[in-house]
């Protein structure tokens, strides 16, 4: 089993869609690291060379943020928007969605399971 960035690659599935499993690297940008390096789009991660798995850790390294420092900075922004007090960060701070999307009705992910209120019938 691989390891890059911190977490365990799946090995019996090809290279582009084992990096997905890092956060931060997504079907696009696993694609560009693959292509880069010269990876087959159907090799496997368990077909991998040492070298290879080298060469993927250090791009990695070299050109993205994943994983702990990308979970660092997003919290830190929120924590900025949420001490600055602007609209979003006040969006934050109550749970509710942040891009302008509808609450009368729908955004449950955001606001937890439904409350029921007393007395309120119609």
């Amino acid at each position: 089993m691989a390891r890059i960035a911190g977490v365990n690659i799946p090995t019996n599935k090809r290279v582009h869609i084992a990096l997905t499993y890092i956060h931060g690297i997504g079907n696009s940008k696993a694609r560009e690291i693959t292509t880069k390096l010269g990876i087959a789009e159907s090799a496997r991660v368990q077909d991998l060379t040492d070298q290879e798995v080298l060469q993927i850790r250090e791009a990695i390294d070299a050109g993205y943020t994943v994983e702990g420092d990308l979970r660092r900075t997003v919290s830190q922004n929120i924590k900025r928007l949420m001490d600055l007090a602007c609209y979003r960060g006040l969006r934050h701070r109550k749970g509710l969605p942040v891009r302008g999307q509808r609450t009368h009705t729908n955004a449950r992910t955001r606001k937890g399971k439904a409350k029921p209120i007393a007395g309120k019938k119609k």
